[in-house]
């Protein structure tokens, strides 16, 4: 490591402060409850039957790749920090605190501009009236955001429970949705579905793509807790081979379960799911309109503990990165003496998150158009950092060929280069059609009205995420200014801990 990327004093203090509280059983779920986003499946559903097909093509020419190389990278590279510190060590501060920020402003905009939408929604439409821009939906959407950032500045040993057991719902919840698909499509039949219908198309692969990544990647940030693992070399490839494998499933089984009950005409993005539950439901009979009530309620709950695990998992990174003096001067930098958590990074979570709510409520008065826009900035802010992530996995392994790998890709340099790339490809697609939809569609020579689509004009889809995109850059650049003072005090390579 060279004398500019060593890690400074205030971030080796911060390492001392942590608890070492996740063992392999808490990690898997961690991610399961982080990366299985429920909300995604109407939203890729939208696509139909070709939906399917992609999502089974990406699982084996994108998670699998992915999957490998992050596997082995996490196990060597264990700091706190986890991504920021793979493009620290690979290319220097400057692109790590992009990489960073990138990941870690996700998540707040995400949850107050996505999650908080369509569990507002939810509630709306299966439990008690809730009209979009009133007292009672702001309060709700305030609660909500406040509850995932209240069970990240706890400490772990008790915040990861809300993650946990809204991973166990949320599989018990897909395994039992496919369960009553079955008994339904039995009694029923389903609905009419050829196999042309699972031909892939480019109007398909450009527009599922993005949100399937979005559904795919992150099972390597469990990393930004690394420090607060009990063994990472052990846990960390093991823990993103399970959680891969356990989203594939996932993914699959439940859009495959959609696309058989409900025409395709009838899938929403923002009720998607539920829509199908509640058309596989009557077989049920007179329980059917309290089982679905009581899925709702519980729909919301894996929501809330899906946006506290992406907020416990974020803000460390993002702590991290100021305290080694890339996000400015040391102020959120800071871990809890008591609670071991990155107090300040959480509230300025929350802060942004409210914030992005209060400002994407104004967009528009559908919720429905809100939560695809927010969505698709957020699958903007996610996929670009990953453009430096990856690359940053490929070049480590060269940098530092004799550093320790508990798990180790068993090819060569070049072909796990090749492995890399190709992650880096899929990508690169997913940034550029999330961030200028209809672009490619239009190169090729296809329709692509675009406020039918985005149920806004694309001036408005592009000043909104150009802005957002703008704005953060611009966050960046005064944050690893202002950080200036920090990254001038490190301690000696000998000392790190």
């Amino acid at each position: 490591m060279t004398q500019n990327n060593r890690p400074t004093e205030l971030a080796a203090e911060q390492h001392a402060l942590l608890h070492k509280t996740l063992g392999r059983f808490d990690i898997v779920f961690l991610m399961i409850a982080a990366v299985v986003g429920l909300e995604t499946l109407g939203q890729v559903s939208l696509y139909g039957a070709e939906a399917f097909t992609w999502a089974l093509v990406l699982a084996v020419f994108f998670l699998v790749p992915y999957g490998l190389i992050f596997a082995e990278t996490g196990a060597a590279f264990s700091e706190e920090g986890g991504a920021y510190t793979w493009v620290r060590d690979a290319f220097g501060r400057p692109a790590a605190a992009v990489a960073a920020i990138l990941t870690w402003i996700t998540q707040p905009v995400w949850v107050g501009g996505s999650m908080a939408f369509l569990a507002a929604e939810t509630i709306s439409s299966y439990i008690t009236p809730l009209e979009h821009g009133s007292f009672a939906d702001y309060v709700f959407k305030i609660v909500f955001i406040w509850i995932t950032v209240l069970a990240a500045i706890v400490s772990l040993r008790k915040g990861k429970w809300l993650p946990t057991s809204g991973a166990l719902l949320k599989i018990s919840l897909l395994v039992f949705f496919v369960f009553t698909t079955a008994i339904y499509a039995a009694k029923n039949g389903v609905v009419g579905i050829s196999p042309g219908d699972f031909s892939p198309s480019l109007l398909g692969l450009f527009g599922s793509v993005p949100i399937l990544l979005f559904a795919y990647l992150g099972f390597e940030s469990s990393n930004s807790a690394a420090g607060e693992m009990e063994n990472p070399a052990r846990d960390v490839p093991i823990s993103i081979f399970r959680s891969c494998a356990t989203a594939a499933a996932c993914y699959l089984l439940p859009i495959f379960a959609i696309l058989l009950v409900v025409p395709t005409e009838d899938i929403t993005g923002i009720g998607g799911l539920l829509d199908a539950v509640g058309t596989v439901y009557s077989v049920y009979g007179g329980a059917a309109d309290a089982l679905l009530k009581l899925t709702a309620i519980v729909f919301v709950y894996i929501l809330m503990s899906q946006g506290a695990a992406w907020m416990i998992i974020s803000d460390r990174m993002q702590a991290m990165t100021a305290a080694d003096g890339s996000f400015f001067g040391g102020f959120f930098g800071r871990f809890h003496p008591g609670l071991g958590t990155p107090v300040r990074v959480n509230l300025l979570s929350g802060v942004v998150s409210t914030t992005f709510m209060l400002v994407a409520m104004q967009v528009t008065g559908s919720g429905a158009s809100v939560f695809g826009v927010v969505l698709t900035i957020s699958i903007s802010t996610f996929l670009l950092s990953y453009l430096l992530v990856i690359p940053a996995a490929i070049r480590l392994r060269t940098l530092y060929p004799d550093r320790v790998r508990p798990f180790r890709v068993p090819v060569s340099d070049r072909t796990f280069a090749v492995l890399g790339w190709s992650a880096f490809a899929w990508v690169l697609l997913g940034s550029w059609v999330a961030v200028f939809p209809g672009t490619l569609e239009r190169l090729f020579g296809e329709d692509y009205p675009f406020k039918d689509i985005w149920g806004v004009s694309q001036t408005t889809f592009e000043v909104f995420t150009l802005g957002t995109l703008g704005c953060l850059m611009a966050l960046c650049a005064v944050g690893y200014v202002r950080g200036a003072r920090v990254r001038n005090v490190k301690i000696e390579e000998s000392t790190h801990v």
